[in-house]
């Protein structure tokens, strides 16, 4: 049965339906400590939540981890669920990745209710069925394909989030707009423009080199983000999701088109395994970000992405994430990281690339040598 993915504008009307439309004995609602203290006291009183025991891990993707989705069994054995039971993920991706992994494995699967607290959750984690967790330094490296059964978009936790947050959120936003069409493209570069983000790169970049980045929810300052520019958030995200959901709906386990939704990320998450190992990890947006700079650069030179277009975006890209410090030294480790990637065959690294805005390639295989220069290119920013 295909996911219901729903905009929410009556977030304890819309659950209620949700949570009637699952078989359940009893409710189970997994949060990291920044939803516990910043989203659940937002839908606590609910009705259809009376009775429901929470279950709290730590936040950050370190934490995305074997230790802390053993919690999540553990607690949901120690309070009597059953096959029968209902799970519900409270937070951003990791919350919604490790949720989802847990309700999947527990009892052979028990059905569960992704509401993403993050941005960056609501336009990828929490969409396309993908659950797991990080291992042995990898992104992801254990999971399954496992579809919630409804997925509660809500803008309501959007004005919980700081800036870093909200930028994490957008990169995806810009992925997406990437592999849509160029109206969309140029959509969601002029939304960059009416949104309060670039106050954040400095402050930002100086905690992840100290090592103090997390997956967090109201942790610093809020966003400020004024009535029209939530609007104007708002009505993106939607169209975000929409890429996403048409794309998975196409390709639901990743054998062709869904590869498209890889952009910026085989680079990316060498970028966020190699920050994690060096102790100073990044959020997931960030990563991809840079990983975006990196493979519109082999756009440009495999297949002809227009070079126009390549600074357009590079340019928004440099002026609100910066950089991570990497240096010619760290080449062989990040090459490495990219060979792990769950895309390649044979020890050959595939790469999503554009020959032009919308126009996908998937599967190419470049060099070493090529992907040495996209870092160099990366660093001269």
């Amino acid at each position: 049965m295909k996911q219901s993915i729903i905009i929410s504008k009556n977030l304890q009307q819309e659950l209620t339906i949700a949570i009637s439309e699952c078989e359940h004995d009893k409710i189970f609602v997994v949060l990291d400590e920044n939803t516990e203290r910043a989203c659940w006291p937002l839908i606590a009183s609910f009705l259809c939540l009376r009775g429901a025991k929470t279950i709290t891990i730590p936040a950050g993707d370190t934490h995305k981890d074997l230790q802390s989705i053993a919690h999540v069994w553990k607690e949901l054995s120690a309070n009597g669920a059953t096959r029968h039971s209902l799970l519900i993920n409270l937070g951003g991706g990791m919350v919604t990745d490790l949720g989802g992994f847990a309700a999947s494995t527990f009892k052979r699967g028990i059905n569960f209710i992704n509401i993403p607290t993050t941005l960056l959750a609501m336009v990828d984690a929490s969409v396309g069925g993908k659950t797991g967790i990080n291992f042995n330094g990898l992104k992801n490296e254990i999971g399954v394909f496992s579809e919630a059964h409804t997925v509660i978009l809500s803008t309501l936790f959007l004005k919980t989030l700081d800036r870093e947050n909200i930028l994490s959120g957008y990169a995806e936003m810009l992925k997406h707009s990437l592999i849509a069409d160029e109206a969309t493209w140029s959509e969601t570069l002029l939304l960059a423009d009416s949104l309060p983000l670039t106050d954040s790169r400095c402050d930002y970049l100086s905690r992840q080199t100290a090592g103090e980045c997390s997956d967090r929810n109201n942790q610093s300052e809020q966003s400020g983000i004024n009535a029209s520019q939530f609007s104007a958030l708002s009505s993106q995200l939607k169209k975000s999701v929409e890429v996403k959901e048409r794309i998975v709906t196409e390709d639901p386990k990743e054998t062709g088109l869904r590869k498209a939704l890889n952009l910026g990320h085989t680079a990316g998450h060498a970028f966020e395994s190699f920050a994690m190992q060096q102790g100073r990890p990044v959020l997931h947006g960030y990563a991809v970000a840079y990983g975006l700079v990196c493979e519109l650069w082999l756009s440009a030179v495999k297949c002809g992405f227009p070079t126009d277009k390549l600074r357009q975006t590079v340019s928004l890209i440099r002026e609100n994430y910066g950089q991570m410090a990497i240096t010619c030294d760290d080449y062989p480790a990040l090459i490495n990281l990219m060979r792990h990637d769950k895309k390649n065959r044979d020890g050959i690294i595939n790469f999503t690339l554009l020959s032009d805005i919308g126009d996908i390639r998937i599967n190419q295989s470049v060099t070493d040598e090529d992907i040495r220069q996209s870092l160099d290119f990366y660093r001269e920013g």
